[in-house]
Order: C-alpha cells, then sequence, then structure tokens
C-alpha cells in the first residue's frame, strides 16, 4: 500500500515537474525563469526523497538536504544578481 501511495506522489510531482519546466523555457521574464528554477529544485528534491522512501535508503536524504541547502543558496546569488546587487 505504501509503495502505491509513494508512486503516486512520484506521478503528481512528474507533472509538476513538467509543468514548471515549461514556465522556465516559455517564461516570459527571466524573474519568472528564476522562481521556475527554484520550483524545479524542490521537485528534485522531493524525487530524492521519494526514492529514499521507495527503497528505504537513509543516506539520499542526506543528499537531498545537501541538495537543498546549494539550491537555495544559488537561487539566493541568482536573484541578487538581477537585481544589481552582486
Amino acid at each position: 500500500m505504501v509503495e502505491i501511495l509513494i508512486m503516486l506522489a512520484a506521478g503528481i510531482t512528474g507533472a509538476a515537474f513538467l509543468l514548471a519546466l515549461g514556465r522556465f523555457v516559455l517564461g516570459p521574464s527571466r524573474f519568472d525563469r528564476v522562481v521556475a528554477f527554484d520550483v524545479l529544485t524542490v521537485i528534485a528534491i522531493t524525487f530524492i526523497v521519494l526514492a529514499a522512501l521507495l527503497e528505504n535508503r537513509g543516506i539520499y536524504l542526506d543528499a537531498a538536504l545537501v541538495y537543498a541547502l546549494l539550491s537555495f543558496l544559488g537561487v539566493i546569488a541568482i536573484a541578487r544578481y538581477l537585481e544589481g546587487r552582486f
């Protein structure tokens, strides 16, 4: 039962990934693309966590945490660059 719910969550996350990827590619402004990039990184972290739950591997959670921290710093750096303060 748990595996079915994880697979359902992975399917919904995959649909969200496609929608965010469309916004990243077609975004009318660069700020839309930055937000879409942030959403894509959150979705990638979700995929890593779902893989950790499905395979029962705790080390994947550590990788997801490191990726989340680096993603946050990357988005902040891009936002500061676009703002002109970098």
